[in-house]
């Protein structure tokens, strides 16, 4: 399990000498599947949640809204004050506004990319202020293909985890000096409530294509693994000592972007206009 038991200099007897992890977004789906596999590896693991509301066996509630500095701060404070420190960050909060890129309103886009983006910023500058201090520590991210291979119809979506991608891949080379390990977690699709979330307006000029390319969405959900394989690898990467900056999960994320590598561009676009129906 990595370093979990690992006893810290100072530490005195009777103190937790578990590894503290801190899981955003784990009220369900994929965040509660990553917060329940941390807890079976034997870490002291915060969910958070904008309420506190109970969560899986042997996690810890925490409120905590990504998008209000405040909300950040006293949650990292508060972790703080009941376990000493954070050893492990896991940015899983994030949602999809699916839609024509034309169809969603600029506050929209931006509303997206305070959690999925800036919701990443913010979490990550809480907590490395301790990580490097103590030079130790690994930040895991949770991305997805979209951040790799756009998809039709996902397009402010796509662009806020291409701006995580980039963010993180830059962050592992600043912190790696300070032992703080950094890496990125991209998962196809997941069966998880995520597809059921709002899209944004509808413009009649896309219904035919979007309807189309979201129908294939919907049968990649239909047949895709449920959000413990996102746990699991999780749970993989915060054991190891030097674990690889991206895990692909599900084939399909290994395919399309071994594709998009191997394919001449224009090739590219008309395969995936092809495999979206559009």
């Amino acid at each position: 399990m990595g370093n979990a038991g690992v006893v810290e200099k100072g530490a005195v007897m009777g103190e937790d000498k578990r590894r503290v992890a801190l899981v955003t977004g784990a009220s369900s789906g994929i965040g509660a599947a990553i917060a329940a596999e941390l807890v079976r590896r034997g870490l002291r693991v915060f969910g958070t949640s904008r309420k506190a509301v109970e969560m899986g066996e042997g996690v810890e509630p925490v409120a905590l809204d990504v998008g209000d500095q405040a909300s950040v701060d006293a949650c990292v404070a508060d972790v703080g004050a009941r376990a000493g420190h954070i050893d492990v960050l896991v940015n899983n909060a994030g949602y999809l506004l699916a839609g024509a890129v034309e169809e969603a309103t600029p506050d929209e886009a931006r509303a997206l990319f305070d959690t999925n983006y800036f919701g990443v910023v913010r979490m990550t500058r809480a907590v490395l202020p301790q990580m490097r201090a103590r030079r130790a520590g690994t930040i895991v991210t949770i991305s997805s293909l979209a951040g790799r291979v756009p998809a039709p119809f996902w397009g402010h979506y796509n662009a806020s985890k291409f701006a995580v991608e980039g963010l993180m891949e830059t962050l592992r080379h600043e912190v790696a000096p300070f032992g703080v390990r950094v890496c990125l977690v991209e998962p196809g699709a997941i069966k998880t409530p995520f597809y059921a979330q709002p899209h944004a307006r509808e413009m009649a000029e896309y219904d035919v294509r979007r309807g189309a390319a979201l129908g294939v969405m919907r049968g990649f959900e239909r047949r895709a693994p449920g959000p413990a394989v996102v746990g699991a690898a999780v749970g993989r990467l915060v054991a190891k000592r030097n674990p690889p900056l991206r895990t692909l999960l599900t084939p399909e994320a290994r395919i399309f972007t071994f594709l998009r590598w191997l394919l001449p561009s224009r090739l590219n676009e008309r395969v995936t206009r092809f495999g979206f129906q559009i």
